[in-house]
């Protein structure tokens, strides 16, 4: 899975056809259905990485109910859904969150988001699952004045050069993958595990590659808890911790990868005054349209009658909100067409098109 850059913040709103918020599966499909309409797309996503639910509580477990693919993972169809979504060309938005929206006097949607960015929508879907994962913070006073320079929460790709001390604080799988890669592919690096416990919930064979790492020095393991910090000519310096048995330690560092773990927030989506029930939003199941004229709902984020949570539903779900968004923004009947034989959609997709016999 690639990670994609946050665009450059701007004070001039951005204007588009369509926003997607959530870069889930079902987010991931309705950018390609919005492509194939022929509808420009920005997809906004608070983690850094897209596969939203189900890369971060299905990465590496089997699925087997999308239809075509007798198995696979859910990181395996998060890239799989990004291989398909790549001819539409979809501008990201990752780790960030939508923190307003507003109906403009033309009819249009003013979304405000964390990184800065603002974006002027015709059509706005969310896609949002049980609300944005968020990664757990960490509770050490002042140590957020560093996110983003020394302090990284669930980095997928961060420059490390050699020599650099680089700590990664998690117990889980994720953790453990993160100081696996580092140390792999920047052997230059000293590299720390830190643990409440020198106990890693991760896979056999990630955690026999931890030991052969610990036993060769690549990797040092610390069990103990951070319970401040030290910060030097503005920089974070050191963790100061205290280990299983109350001893005080301090741990010197240049860098912190914090894995605690991802929890769902509905977020401001509650306040947008859209009609919900039990936490989801309220459809149209033939439109898939919110109460709000021009914002649609995909997925687990909307409740509709005979609603069911599957991925193969949001698919679904999505490919109807496309058509009903095309017609409603061009004000006419959109006609079917098809991939096998439609030169318009051959030409989005970019695949050559079979000369008429």
């Amino acid at each position: 899975m690639t990670d994609r850059a946050l665009p450059p913040a701007s004070h001039d709103p951005i204007d588009t056809d369509a926003v997607v918020i959530g870069a889930g599966p079902a987010g991931l499909f309705q950018a390609f259905q919005l492509g194939l309409q022929g509808l420009g797309v920005h997809i906004i996503d608070a983690l850094p990485h897209a596969g939203g639910q189900c890369a971060e509580l299905y990465g590496d477990k089997p699925i087997y109910d999308v239809p075509g693919i007798p198995v696979c993972t859910g990181r395996e169809l998060v890239a799989l859904l990004l291989k398909q979504l790549a001819p539409i060309q979809p501008q990201w938005h990752l780790a960030a969150q939508v923190q307003g929206l507003e109906t403009l006097a033309d009819g249009r949607f003013l979304l405000s988001t964390t990184s800065g960015a603002q974006l002027r929508a015709r059509c706005v879907f969310i896609a949002a699952g049980v609300g944005a994962f968020v990664p757990r913070m960490l509770k050490i006073a002042g140590i957020e004045a560093h996110l983003g320079r020394q302090l990284h929460y669930h980095p997928a790709d961060v420059e490390v050069a050699a020599g650099q001390k680089i700590v990664v604080h998690g117990g889980d799988e994720d953790a453990v993958a993160a100081a696996l890669r580092c140390a792999e592919i920047h052997p230059g690096a000293h590299v720390t595990l830190l643990h409440r416990r020198d106990v890693f919930n991760a896979a056999p064979d990630m955690l026999a590659r931890l030991q052969a790492l610990r036993d060769s020095g690549r990797i040092t393991v610390i069990a103990a808890q951070i319970i401040g910090m030290e910060e030097q000519n503005g920089s974070l310096a050191a963790l100061q911790l205290t280990d299983p048995q109350g001893a005080a330690q301090r741990l010197a560092l240049d860098q912190l990868w914090v894995y605690l773990g991802i929890s769902p927030r509905l977020g401001p989506i509650s306040d947008w005054g859209l009609a919900m029930e039990r936490k989801q939003l309220l459809v149209d199941a033939a439109t898939f349209s919110t109460s709000q004229p021009g914002i649609y709902a995909v997925g687990d984020i909307n409740h509709y009658p005979g609603k069911r949570r599957l991925i193969l539903c949001a698919f679904h779900e999505a490919t109807l909100a496309a058509f009903a968004a095309a017609e409603l923004l061009s004000g006419a009947k959109v006609l079917l067409q098809y991939t096998t034989t439609s030169a318009r959609l051959h030409a989005i997709l970019g695949v050559e098109h079979p000369a008429s016999e």
